[in-house]
C-alpha cells in the first residue's frame, strides 16, 4: 500500500534539462520497486492547482542521516513544476507512493535490453542495478533530443556491458533515434527481454521491433497521471487483456507498465469501438 508522508526537501539540483529533486520521505522507500512512481502536490496549500504531478522514482534510499529518500527527476514545462522547481532545502512537500505496477523481474538470468528517452531513462537505471543482481546481462540504449536531454548516460555506463546513445541533432553519439539504433544491439546482444520508458512514439517503435523478433517488452508509458490513484481517468488508455478482449486501463493503476504488445497504440487518445462497455463491443446489444 502507498503512503501519504509530508516530507522535506534534502536537496534540488540540475542535471542538464531537467531537475533532481531528493526528499525525505520515511516509510516510503523500503516499499519502492524500479518502475513505481510518486504523485506530488504542487502549488502549496493556497494554490488552485488541486491536481498532483506524477513522476517516475530514480533513486531511494532506505536510512541515513534523514532517514530513508526518494529521488525523483522532472522538466519544468508549466506552473505546477515551475513551483515545485522552486523549492529549496528544508521546504515541505505532500507525497504519496509508491505507486503504480513495477516491471517484473525475469526469475532466471537473461540478456536484458534497456531503452530509455530523454529523463524516461530514470526508473530504468534502479531496474538495471536490479537485472545485475539476478545475473543478467544489461545493454543500454538512451536516446534525446539534445545532449542536454540525456539522463543517466554515466550511471548507466558503470551498470550496462554496453551502451548505445542517440540524439537527434548528433550532438552526442549517433544522429538519429534510438529505433535506429535499438534492431542492430537486440540482433547482436542475443537479447531476451526489453525494458523501455520514453515518449509514448518511441515506445511504439520499440515494441514493434520487438514484435518482429518475438522478444517480450515492458514499456512504462508516459501518460498524464492526475491524481494517481485511479479515481479521475484521465490516463486511460486501450490494452488487451488476457481474454483478448480491449479495455480502457488506467495508467497510474493498473500501469504504468504494460506489456507492449498489449498496448494499442494507434489508438490512444480514442475510444475503440471494440473496446469493452462500448455500445459498438460485440455482445453489447444482447
Amino acid at each position: 500500500m502507498p503512503v501519504q508522508v509530508q516530507g522535506e526537501v534534502l536537496s534540488i539540483r540540475r542535471v542538464g534539462a531537467y531537475q533532481a529533486m531528493t526528499v525525505v520521505a520515511p516509510g516510503m522507500a523500503e516499499l519502492t520497486r524500479p518502475g513505481h512512481f510518486v504523485a506530488v502536490q504542487v502549488g502549496g496549500p493556497e494554490s488552485s492547482m488541486l491536481l498532483r504531478r506524477a513522476f517516475a522514482i530514480y533513486d531511494v534510499k532506505e536510512r541515513g542521516v534523514y532517514g530513508g529518500t526518494v529521488e525523483f527527476i522532472f522538466a519544468v514545462h508549466g506552473k505546477g513544476t515551475a513551483w515545485l522547481s522552486s523549492r529549496r532545502a528544508q521546504d515541505k512537500l505532500d507525497l504519496v507512493g509508491p505507486l503504480g505496477q513495477p516491471f517484473k523481474l525475469p526469475r532466471e538470468a537473461v540478456n536484458a535490453t534497456l531503452v530509455g528517452g530523454g529523463y524516461g531513462s530514470a526508473p530504468l537505471l534502479p531496474l538495471a542495478t536490479a537485472l545485475r543482481e539476478r545475473g543478467c546481462r544489461v545493454d543500454f540504449v538512451l536516446g534525446a533530443g539534445s545532449t542536454d536531454k540525456l539522463f543517466g548516460q554515466l550511471d548507466a555506463k558503470r551498470i550496462a556491458t554496453s551502451i548505445e546513445v542517440t540524439t537527434d541533432d548528433g550532438s552526442t553519439g549517433r544522429r538519429g533515434r534510438v529505433s535506429d539504433v535499438l534492431p542492430g544491439l537486440l540482433d547482436r546482444t542475443g537479447a531476451e527481454v526489453v525494458y523501455a520508458c520514453g515518449p509514448m512514439a518511441m515506445l511504439k517503435a520499440v515494441t514493434e521491433q520487438c514484435t518482429e523478433r518475438g522478444i517480450p517488452c515492458q514499456v512504462a508509458v508516459e501518460e498524464s497521471m492526475a491524481c494517481g490513484i485511479g479515481v479521475c481517468m484521465t490516463c486511460v488508455l486501450p490494452v488487451i487483456g488476457d481474454d483478448g478482449l480491449t479495455r480502457m486501463v488506467r495508467s497510474c493503476v493498473e500501469g504504468p507498465v504494460f506489456l507492449g504488445d498489449r498496448v494499442r497504440w494507434d489508438d490512444i487518445g480514442s475510444l475503440p469501438e471494440d473496446v469493452v462497455g462500448s455500445l459498438n463491443a460485440p455482445g453489447a446489444h444482447r
